[in-house]
Order: structure tokens, then C-alpha cells, then sequence
């Protein structure tokens, strides 16, 4: 805490952005508070990122459950309970928000409860205490929430967001999804474990449609089988509340459906917070709503930085941190290297996961690459076999000049947890060649990946 009054550093927002940048200001020896109107973890660990992996988990062992009879299981009577997987899930949030605070206390990072906002470009007064403190920096890390469409007021009954699901304890009987991005992806699997009828409504032309286009279709066929319906190329035009839930009309190809469920779920995307922040009082500049921030996440006000979702960046937790890291070694003159938003790693959890990093097939091409190939299903992988996981493929996109990784493009068990060696080889400049030469334990889910880059090279052996 500082003692006169003034903070080297004020935070506004303890997201996983904000209060990593709290912290490793700390660690580099300026005088740093973080302002939180709500729990510490913002949105990620509160409403996102953490209790819905928990909720993943439930969905996952109870699909499991339901393959009993393949591993000499058998049930009779089984019970299931929701409520207590949300129960479960509020139960891991409030762990992880403990540890932020314990985090804070350890390096001396002031928390301060209250809604900030900016009076010059460096005094802030918090809300509703009328508290002035005065910083010689200032980070934004207010992130972002939900965005809602004409067609689809969200009401928290029939119409709800991610958040309101996450809180909701009676299972529907049917909910419409719309939106096929990580979200609506995650909920459509766990809600179709549970047994409830799942529609997902997208208005591009295929589901996940920021991944390359081979994942995107394996995705859609992998969860179609398990039962769950999806509507893609398919905009809503129309919400009519009826007894027991919502009728849409859905728009395709000139065409317009009816589909009725008893919540719908709305996942299309965010809208930046920065109502009351006090943008217009410094001239922040903003670009359709989210703060506009350099390569070191400084705005065009001299002093005040951005980080997270209110920058409209790249909307991942994960970047989220690095950008704050980032920030905080701006401001404490410390050199580091711009963050490189095209290699981020990127993931999905829903069954099979999902997980990529740079450039997809399509854009390589785009852009003038030589391109080879590498891929290598999980089927043919001994430990995917033994585990009863083989739904699934690697594909790397390669330099077709150079061996090295343009994209990496993963969809199967654990990929999500994969992804980091390949991440790792794009960092180093590795190639095909090396990842291919490096061996790896057998058996275990990590040698789909050394198999993709030995097929790259016309090597594989296992296929």
C-alpha cells in the first residue's frame, strides 16, 4: 500500500488481466492497487472460464457413465443431480477467488471494493465512497459481457446468457443455443449430457467458424452423433414468449423455421464495459466500443493503458494476463517482446476438445505460403485406443520451404493440454523435422502430435 496517497499503479478491474497486472507490479517493486466492483477473478473465474470447465467435468464423467456397458459397467437406478454440479462448480470459484485475495495480501496489492472512474488521466474516485486516489498509471482491465440482438432481449427467464446459466439449477427440457463459438459449444455439450434436447443456431456457415475449416466439420459430425441439432448459415429474426418457454423463427437460405425451446441461450459475442469509466473526460479513444491500445496496451492518453476483452483484442483469458504483464513492464521499463496475437493458443472444451494456435489451411494459402500438410488421427494412436477416446485428428499446417509450423489445428482427448508442445516448437522456430525426430513416451495421447509432423515429411509410421 503506498503511503502518500499516490499508486504507481491503479488497476481498474481484477479479471484475469487485472489482477496479474497487480501482482507482477508488485513483483517489480511499484506501489500497486487493484479496484474491483465485484469478486476478484472477474468474469473468467466467476462466470466463465472456471465454473463452466467444472461443469465440463460433471458432463464428461456422466458421458462416460453412459458408455458403462463398453468397460463392464453396468447401473441400475442412476441418479443424477445438477443442482449439485453447480453446487460443485460455485464450490471451485470460491476456492480460486480465496487464492486471488491470499495473492494480494502475500505481495502487498491494495484491494480496493468500488466502481472507478476516471476524473484526469491520472486521479481516479471510486464509487460509492467518493474515494479520490491519485495514480501516476492507469490500467483498464473492465473486460466485457454479453451481447444481445433486436430479436433476442435477454429477460434471465426464457432468454439468459452464459452467466445466468451458470447460476441456473433446474436442468430445461430443451434449450435453443445461439451462437457456435467456444460458448455456445461448451453449453450444448453439457446441457445434451444432462438429456436435454439441444439446438445450436449459427449464422455463419459452420460451427466454431474461426477454427480451420477439416475441425470446424469433425466438431459439428462428432456432436450431431451424440444427438445434439445444429442450424448453421441460420440467423434469428424473431422471439414470441409462449407457456413454457420461446418460439424463434430462423432465417436460411430465404427460408424461415419455427423451433421452440424452453430457455434459449444467447452466445454471440461481447459488448466492451466502459460506461462510466470516464473515457470522454481523458478523449480515450475507443473503435465500435472497445478501447484502442498500442503494441505495449498503451491508449493515446499518456499514463493509462488497457488490457483484456475492453480492448477488443483477442477475447481469452490467457491473453488477457499476458497483456497485463505486458503493461506493468511497460510502465516499470522493463524490455519484453510484443505479444503475437496470430500464435495465441486457442481452446475449446467441449467432447471431443478443440485447440489451435496460428494460421488455419485456408488463410496460409491466402497469404502466399508454400503449404504442406501434417496429420495423424487418434484412432491410430495406442493410447487413444486403450482409453476408448479415438474421435479426433492433428493437422499442422506447415512452411512448405522451411518445415516451419504455420498453424497447428488439434481436435480430440486432451488437446487442450497438447497444444503447449507444439506452441512451444513455433516458439523456438522448430520444424517438422525436429518435432518429428524427438521421441516421445509410449504409449501416451502426445505421440499423435511427433506422428503429424513425421507425416508432414512423408514419415509416419503408425499410418
Amino acid at each position: 500500500m503506498t503511503t502518500n496517497g499516490e499508486y504507481d499503479l491503479v488497476v481498474v478491474g481484477a479479471g484475469p488481466g487485472g489482477y496479474v497486472a497487480g501482482i507482477r507490479a508488485a513483483e517489480l517493486g511499484l506501489s500497486a492497487a487493484v479496484v474491483e466492483r465485484d469478486e476478484l477473478g472477474g468474469v473468467c473465474l466467476n462466470w466463465g472460464c472456471i465454473p463452466s470447465k467444472s461443469l465440463l467435468k460433471n458432463a464428461e464423467i456422466l458421458s462416460l457413465i453412459h458408455r458403462g456397458e463398453e468397460f463392464g459397467f453396468y447401473f441400475d437406478n442412476l441418479r443424477v443431480d445438477y443442482a449439485k454440479a453447480i453446487d460443485r462448480s460455485r464450490g471451485v470459484v470460491d476456492r480460486n477467488t480465496k487464492g486471488i485475495a491470499f495473492l494480494f495480501r502475500k505481495n502487498k496489492v491494495e484491494h480496493i471494493k468500488g466502481e472507478a472512474s476516471l476524473r484526469d488521466s491520472h486521479t481516479l474516485e471510486i464509487a460509492p465512497e467518493g474515494r479520490v486516489i491519485q495514480a501516476k498509471n492507469i490500467i483498464l482491465a473492465t473486460g466485457a459481457r454479453a451481447r444481445s440482438i433486436p430479436a433476442l432481449p435477454i429477460d434471465g427467464e426464457r432468454v439468459i446468457t452464459s452467466r445466468h446459466a451458470l447460476e441456473l439449477k433446474q436442468l430445461p427440457s430443451s434449450i435453443i443455443i445461439v451462437g457456435a463459438g467456444a460458448t455456445g459449444m461448451e453449453f450444448a455439450y453439457v446441457y445434451n449430457s444432462y438429456g436435454v434436447k439441444v439446438t445450436v443456431v449459427e449464422l455463419l456457415p459452420r460451427v466454431v467458424p474461426n477454427e480451420d475449416e477439416e475441425i470446424s466439420q469433425e466438431l459439428e459430425r462428432a456432436l450431431s452423433r451424440e444427438g445434439i441439432t445444429f442450424m448453421t448459415g441460420a440467423g434469428v429474426t424473431e422471439m414470441t414468449p409462449m407457456e413454457g418457454g420461446a418460439r424463434l423463427k430462423v432465417e436460411s437460405s430465404n427460408q424461415v423455421t419455427e423451433i421452440e425451446g424452453e430457455k434459449v441461450l444467447v452466445a454471440i459475442g461481447v459488448q466492451a464495459n466502459t460506461e462510466g469509466l470516464g473515457l470522454d473526460r481523458v478523449g480515450g479513444a475507443t473503435e465500435r466500443g472497445f478501447i484502442q491500445v498500442n503494441d505495449d496496451m498503451s491508449t493515446n492518453v499518456p499514463g493509462t493503458y488497457a488490457i483484456g476483452d475492453v480492448t477488443g483484442k483477442l477475447l481469452l483469458a490467457h491473453v488477457a494476463s499476458a497483456q497485463g504483464v505486458m503493461a506493468v513492464e511497460t510502465i516499470a521499463g522493463v524490455e519484453s517482446q510484443p505479444l503475437d496475437y496470430v500464435n495465441m493458443p486457442r481452446a475449446i472444451y467441449c467432447i471431443p476438445q478443440v485447440a489451435s494456435f496460428g494460421l488455419t489451411e485456408q488463410q496460409a494459402r491466402e497469404q502466399g505460403y508454400g503449404v504442406r500438410i501434417g496429420k495423424f488421427p487418434f484412432q491410430a494412436s495406442g493410447k487413444a485406443v486403450a482409453i476408448g477416446e479415438t474421435e479426433g485428428t492433428v493437422k499442422l499446417v506447415v512452411d512448405e520451404k522451411y518445415g516451419e509450423l504455420l498453424g497447428a489445428h488439434l481436435i480430440g482427448p486432451e488437446v487442450t493440454e497438447l497444444l503447449a508442445e507444439l506452441s512451444m516448437a513455433r516458439l523456438l522456430e522448430g520444424t517438422t523435422h525436429e518435432l518429428g525426430w524427438m521421441v516421445h513416451s509410449h504409449p501416451t495421447l502426445s505421440e499423435v502430435l511427433k506422428e503429424a509432423a513425421l507425416n508432414a515429411d512423408g514419415g509416419a509410421i503408425h499410418i
